[in-house]
C-alpha cells in the first residue's frame, strides 16, 4: 500500500506556510500541543499516552528541520513521559503553558504563583456547592478542575464557569477553559506567548503549530500575528466533535492525534524526497 501522500493547505497563507517549510526546512520550527493532539483524549489525565507512533515521527521531523517542541499545559516531566519523548533530538517542552521548559534533560520554572495555593485550600468548598462529579488536577502551578467523569459532563462544565471564574478572580488568577476541564492559572501566561518566546530565541524561517483545543487559540492568535510580520506559518487542527472552533481557523484539518502522526510522517517523506 502506497504511503499517504502530504495534504494541501486549503488556504493561501497555509500553502505559504507549507511551501516554506519544504524550501527551508533546516531553519523551519514545529511546535505542537499534547494532549488531544499527540496523545488521544482519556477520562483520567495520568492515562494519557501519546500515539506509538508519535515519538519516531517527532525524531524524523527533528532530524530535518530546524527544532521541534512540545508547547502544554502539564508539567514538562508528565509529557516527557507520558509521550515517551525523551529521546527526540533536540526536542524542547515549554509546559504549564510556557511557565516550565525543559530542554536537554534541565527543567527550569519559576516559584508557583503564591494565588495557585490560595485557590486549591477554597477549591474544595466551591466544587461542594456546584461540581458533583468534578475532579481535580493539581498541577502545581494551576489546577485544572474535570467533568469528564460526571453524570453530565458538558452540563457541569457549565455550571462551574461562573463559580471557578468568580474564584479565579478574587485571587488574581485566570480561568482557561478546555475539552470538559476548566483550568485556573496565573494570568499572562498562554501557549501564545511561549510560542513568541520560542519564536524570538529561535529566529526560524516559517512556523507550524498543531493543536486541539480552545488553549490551543491563543498560539493561533500568535502564529497569525507573526504572519502579518512576515513570518510564513502552518495552522494544523487535531480534529473532533468537542471542540470546532480551531477547525474553523485551522490551514489543515486532520483527524485526531493519529492524523496529526500521519501529517508529520508525509512531511518526513517530502523532506527526505526534496
Amino acid at each position: 500500500m502506497p504511503e499517504p501522500e502530504l495534504p494541501e493547505p486549503r488556504t493561501p497563507a497555509g500553502r505559504a506556510g507549507l511551501a516554506a517549510l519544504l524550501e527551508d526546512p533546516r531553519r523551519a520550527l514545529i511546535a505542537v500541543d499534547f494532549d488531544g493532539t499527540l496523545a488521544p483524549i482519556v477520562a483520567d489525565p495520568a492515562a494519557a499516552r501519546a500515539h506509538p507512533r508519535a515519538p519516531a515521527a517527532l525524531s524524523r521531523l527533528a532530524a530535518r528541520v530546524g527544532g521541534v517542541a512540545v508547547v502544554t499545559g502539564r508539567p514538562t516531566a508528565q509529557a516527557i513521559s507520558l509521550g515517551d519523548l525523551a529521546g527526540v533530538p533536540g526536542l524542547v517542552v515549554l509546559g504549564h503553558y510556557g511557565l516550565e521548559r525543559w530542554a536537554d534533560g534541565t527543567v527550569t520554572a519559576p516559584p508557583p504563583h503564591p494565588a495557585v495555593a490560595a485557590v486549591r485550600r477554597e477549591l474544595p468548598a466551591v466544587l461542594a456547592r456546584h461540581g458533583e462529579g468534578a475532579w481535580v488536577e493539581d498541577k502545581g502551578s494551576s489546577v485544572a478542575v474535570h467533568t469528564r467523569r460526571a453524570p453530565d459532563p458538558p452540563g457541569l462544565f457549565e455550571a462551574l464557569r461562573q463559580p471557578l471564574t468568580e474564584l479565579a478572580a478574587r485571587h488574581g488568577l485566570t480561568v482557561e477553559p478546555g475539552r470538559l476541564v476548566l483550568e485556573l492559572r496565573p494570568p499572562g501566561v498562554d501557549k501564545g506567548a511561549a510560542l513568541r518566546s520560542l519564536v524570538r530565541e529561535r529566529e526560524p524561517s516559517c512556523l507550524l503549530f498543531a493543536g486541539d483545543d480552545l488553549g490551543d487559540l491563543a498560539a493561533y492568535d500568535a502564529v497569525d500575528e507573526l504572519r502579518a510580520h512576515g513570518l510564513p506559518g502552518l495552522l494544523v487542527c487535531s480534529g473532533s466533535e468537542e471542540v470546532v472552533a480551531l477547525a474553523e481557523r485551522a490551514d489543515l484539518v486532520v483527524a485526531g492525534p493519529a492524523g496529526v502522526v500521519a501529517l508529520f510522517e508525509a512531511l518526513a517523506r517530502a523532506l527526505d524526497s526534496a
